[in-house]
């Protein structure tokens, strides 16, 4: 006898609508922002959470954020190995945790710089690293101005015209020159000071000598200097920097830059942040995200991590891999809250910025005085 054709059997209707785990209460329902509400930008990103995709991935960011910015010893419970330091109320309510910020060059390039420019204006992170464009750029700024141009411009044509492309970005070769001619002759007051005063240059130290030098509020690496917020660039001759390096070992040779001491002090950092908790925000991949892991690795992992980033993980690079990879290396803790923002930081990193720190301000203001 054969099957009926008008009618579904019972177990097809079973198999289509199998019977669901209840979510109530124990998931965020997706909603997004009501804009009869009017126009809150709060309340726009705070919404961002249950929006769903990349938008839930940057209010997850925004929450690590401010849980690494909330956090303080007193949260933590005393330990029989504890300092009698470290068992004062105030003490313990003074300490916070150390901020580790990374990106690449082309941040800097971009206006980025000018949000960075403020956390370190207002000494809102504790280490820095970038790569060598991302201390030239901001020198060069200084100096001369970057302007906008398109993606799809000809690189012959501006090569003729004697302009550079970042992305959609326009530097005219000019400002190479003016910061050849700002910079040699610092490099020549430095060997000097190496040749007299027997001074060991290391590439933060190098970098902390030219924000000084540059003395100019529109340069983070000026309010770096000011701060004493060490900048490291283990790659620092990766860029125009080692370009006016290159020369001036012709024009006047000597000058050491010494790397190891910048390994040791950029991996103490992370050592010695004990009893403070560590936490990672890290824009773009590459050289600056490596560097401030396997520092955080000398300490069994970091506790917060934020990154921001297009880079995808098939290809096995350490700019595509996410959190839980660098968890496998110790270099962020299991424990650790993390998230991954996979979008272009120029987009995502002024949101978490303007729902982080900025909204800070006054506490960070009232910490540092």
């Amino acid at each position: 006898m054969g099957i009926e054709e008008d009618k579904l059997p019972s177990s097809v209707h079973a198999i289509v609508f199998k019977d669901s785990d209840s979510l109530e209460g124990k998931s965020i329902k997706i909603e997004g922002y009501d804009f009869n509400e009017g126009v809150n930008y709060s309340k726009l990103l705070k919404s961002f959470v249950s929006t769903g995709f990349q938008a839930s991935n940057l209010g997850d960011a925004i929450g690590v954020v401010n849980q690494m910015l909330d956090w303080r010893l007193v949260d933590e419970n005393i330990t029989e190995d504890c300092s009698e330091e470290e068992r004062d109320p105030t003490f313990r309510e003074s300490v916070r945790c150390k901020v580790f910020l990374g990106f690449t060059s082309n941040l800097i390039s971009s206006g980025l710089r000018d949000i960075i420019r403020y956390l370190t204006e207002h000494h809102m992170v504790d280490v820095v690293v970038t790569t060598a464009g991302g201390i030239e750029e901001d020198l060069i700024k200084c100096l001369a101005h970057t302007y906008k141009g398109d993606f799809s411009l000809p690189g012959a044509y501006l090569r003729a015209k004697g302009l550079n492309r970042i992305g959609n970005l326009l530097v005219p070769n000019e400002n190479y020159c003016k910061f050849e001619e700002w910079i040699i002759p610092i490099f020549d007051k430095m060997l000097k000071e190496q040749r007299e005063e027997n001074i060991l240059w290391t590439p933060s130290k190098v970098i902390a000598r030219l924000g000084k030098e540059i003395n100019n509020e529109r340069s983070y690496l000026y309010w770096a200097y000011k701060n004493n917020i060490p900048v490291f660039c283990p790659g620092i001759t990766d860029g125009s920097l080692g370009d006016m390096l290159y020369f001036h070992s012709y024009h006047n040779p000597g000058l050491i830059i010494d790397v190891v001491q910048d390994i040791r002090a950029i991996n103490s950092e992370a050592v010695h942040a004990s009893p403070r908790k560590t936490g990672v925000i890290i824009l773009g991949g590459g050289l600056p995200k490596h560097h401030i892991c396997n520092a955080n690795m000398m300490r069994n992992g970091a506790d917060y991590a934020v990154y921001i980033n297009t880079a995808q993980e098939f290809d096995g690079s350490d700019s595509g891999a996410h959190p839980d990879e660098a968890v496998s290396w110790g270099k962020i803790r299991g424990s650790a809250k993390t998230v991954k923002v996979h979008c272009d930081a120029t987009i995502a990193f002024p949101l978490l910025v303007a729902e982080t720190f900025a909204s800070r301000r006054e506490a960070f203001e009232k910490a540092n005085s």
